[in-house]
Order: structure tokens, then C-alpha cells, then sequence
């Protein structure tokens, strides 16, 4: 018969202040998310054209739709944030969960848009493209 695992007190007690580590990032993240909202959906539109992943009609257009894609974030319960993110979590090793969720924005919905006319590159492309924009605002 298999052995059941019965964690320690030590045991619990680790996991609970990993677990609350892990709530206060995630916490100070949103906050910072509000503090720097345009500035980084600029940040993130101007290097998307300049590295040639989204070919655009509007940068004002793209500026707009990264901006609603981080406003949704804000206000989305944390199931529909795992929900949006499912395809692309496994992108890379330790993802920043700001740079996954417009990662899948830009790949599943934003590629629908009027105001696009192509997205190139892998989704690692763009994944490694938008958190590089995110981690200097955002760090985690």
C-alpha cells in the first residue's frame, strides 16, 4: 500500500509563507500594473512595430488595445486570468503573469483586430519582446 503524506507542522508552515510570499508579489504587481498603465502599453506597442512582430495601420490603435487588454487584467477574477493564460503558460520556465496575459491578448484576440494587419515572430517571440517592456516597470 502507498504511504500517505501527512505534512508537519515545519512542513505547513513553509508552504503557508510561500504561499502568502507568492499573494504579495502578485499584490505589488497589480499595483504597479495601475501606477504605470499607459506608459507601458506605449512602451510595449512602440517595440512590438520596431521589432517588426505586429505590422499595424495605427500604433495609437495597438497603444489602445494593450491598454484595454491590462485595464481587463486589473478588474479579471484569478480564474479568468488561468483561463486566458492556459495556451501560453508553459512558453517559458518562470513567466512573468503580466507579460503571459498580454502575450495570449496579442495571439488570440488582438491578431482579430482592424487595426492589425500581421503579427510575426513565435509566441516566444512576443512573450520575450513584451516582458522585456513589463520587467523594467514591473519587477518580480
Amino acid at each position: 500500500m502507498a504511504k500517505e503524506h501527512r505534512p508537519n507542522a515545519r512542513e505547513s508552515a513553509v508552504i503557508s509563507r510561500l504561499d502568502h510570499e507568492k499573494e504579495s508579489q502578485r499584490y505589488n504587481a497589480m499595483n504597479l500594473l495601475r501606477q504605470h498603465m499607459d506608459s507601458l502599453s506605449d512602451k510595449i506597442a512602440t517595440k512590438l512595430i520596431e521589432e517588426r512582430l505586429v505590422d499595424t495601420t495605427s500604433k495609437d490603435d495597438l497603444e489602445g488595445q494593450i491598454n484595454f487588454a491590462l485595464q481587463n487584467l486589473l478588474t479579471a477574477e484569478e480564474f479568468d486570468i488561468q483561463f486566458h493564460i492556459a495556451n501560453v503558460r508553459t512558453l517559458v520556465p518562470r513567466p512573468h503573469f503580466i507579460s503571459l496575459y498580454v502575450t495570449a491578448y496579442i495571439i488570440e484576440k488582438l491578431i482579430d483586430h482592424r487595426c492589425i494587419v500581421e503579427i510575426y515572430g513565435t509566441d516566444e517571440d512576443i512573450y520575450h519582446c513584451v516582458n522585456r517592456q513589463i520587467s523594467k516597470l514591473i519587477p518580480l
